[in-house]
């Protein structure tokens, strides 16, 4: 086995490369824009690689991937499974893998506190590969910080070219992280980007989609063809801001998007259905008595009342995006308007059924991501025309 450096020219999707003492840990918000914000939970979401990948070309028949993940173990509640790895031959799935070793963040959902555990390096291996030039895709799990300490294999291997897809940046919430998804291929932002045959950059920042500003800045900067934002979960769920300021942190998001962005198709996208906040504002909070049952459950705890005086709810965000959307489009042709509920809704909800009340399943990842890319991609969709990408400064590995 060949080692083979880990440069920047071999990995996809990241904003951000880190040069760590083992090695390269992505990021999917850039340093400045993290510099910008202490949130433990921005830091946590932004550091899991949702959409991360290694893009090689090779004759390659086994790789060979050392890395470090961060696990979380919830004490009191079922462990979760450790993140996927998956691979991807000429674009079409070839296996996947798991690891068991890696650092653990034990969280006491109770108090909110945690303990950081240190644990060893691991290997995944994919072996059998065909003894043919081919381009191979390690996909990084979506939902464990991964550093990436050594690559190998047993032949040469340059970075995938450009192959002329259609870059297309997203940002959206929890959702569009990855919650609950079973792989990183599988989460339905990477499922519609396999559909669509576009290349995918993720910025689903799970809890933290709460237009910062930073995080603007960081859309605005990255080179795209396609962008799409999907906006106001994170903020009903935080109960961050009233109508009132809602309306114009949306108009100041997207005019930021539009600096680096001015005439790409930008797709706003507003929440899909989440019954317990269709009416009722937020905070989110964890169920204290599913909880106690060893299960992870949401429910709203605002008042439906407080809307009068601006709070928020998912009905009141879909009617103020679709405004907002509505009026900018008359002088930006390249806007557009998604209700996320085209993409989940009533029928969708009794069928498959959100199982802790805010997140969809596996099925319902499948569903949205197939939705998605047959009202974006389509022949009359959003996304339909390639708008010329101005210069932008694009991320940067340090």
């Amino acid at each position: 086995m060949q080692t083979i450096p880990l440069t920047a020219d071999l990995i996809r999707g990241a904003l951000d490369l880190e040069r760590t003492a083992r090695g390269l840990l992505p990021h999917r918000l850039p340093a400045r824009a993290r510099a910008q914000c202490a949130d433990p939970q921005l830091a946590l979401a932004e550091s899991q690689p949702s959409g991360v990948r290694l893009a090689l070309r090779t004759r390659a028949t086994a790789v060979e991937l050392d890395t470090l993940p961060t696990k979380r173990l919830y004490p009191g509640v079922p462990p979760r499974p450790d993140g996927v790895y998956d691979l991807l031959v000429d674009g079409r799935p070839a296996g996947s893998a798991t690891l068991t070793e890696g650092d653990t963040i034990v969280i006491d959902l109770g108090t909110g506190t945690a303990e950081h555990r240190p644990g060893p390096v691991g290997t995944v291996r994919f072996a059998g590969l065909p003894d043919t030039v081919k381009d191979v895709e390690i996909w990084l799990p979506h939902n464990e910080t991964t550093e990436l300490v050594a690559l190998r294999a047993d032949a040469p291997v340059e970075p995938v070219p450009d192959r002329g897809r259609r870059v297309w940046l997203h940002h959206g919430s929890s959702i569009s992280h990855g919650s609950d998804a079973a792989s990183p291929t599988t989460t339905w932002p990477a499922l519609a980007a396999a559909l669509g045959s576009v290349e995918l950059v993720n910025v689903g920042l799970g809890g933290s989609a709460l237009l910062d500003p930073f995080t603007a800045r960081a859309l605005r900067d990255t080179p795209a063809d396609l962008i799409s934002v999907k906006l106001g979960l994170n903020v009903v769920n935080t109960d961050l801001m009233r109508l009132r300021a809602f309306g114009p942190a949306v108009h100041g998001f997207l005019d930021t998007v539009r600096e680096g962005h001015p005439g790409t198709p930008l797709l706003v996208v507003s929440p899909v259905l989440c019954p317990m906040h269709e009416e009722t504002p937020g905070p989110t909070a964890l169920d204290l008595q599913a909880l106690g049952e060893g299960r992870v459950r949401f429910r709203a705890t605002g008042d439906p009342a407080e809307r009068a005086a601006g709070k928020l709810t998912l009905g009141v965000v879909r009617e103020e995006l679709a405004r907002i959307v509505r009026e900018r489009a008359a002088e930006d042709p390249w806007l557009h308007f998604l209700d996320g509920r085209e993409l989940y809704g009533e029928a969708d909800a009794a069928e498959l059924p959100l199982p802790d009340g805010l997140h969809p399943d596996a099925a319902a990842h499948r569903r949205i991501g197939e939705r998605f890319a047959a009202l974006a991609f389509a022949a009359d969709g959003p996304f339909a025309g390639r708008a010329v990408r101005p210069e932008a400064p694009g991320a940067h590995t340090r």
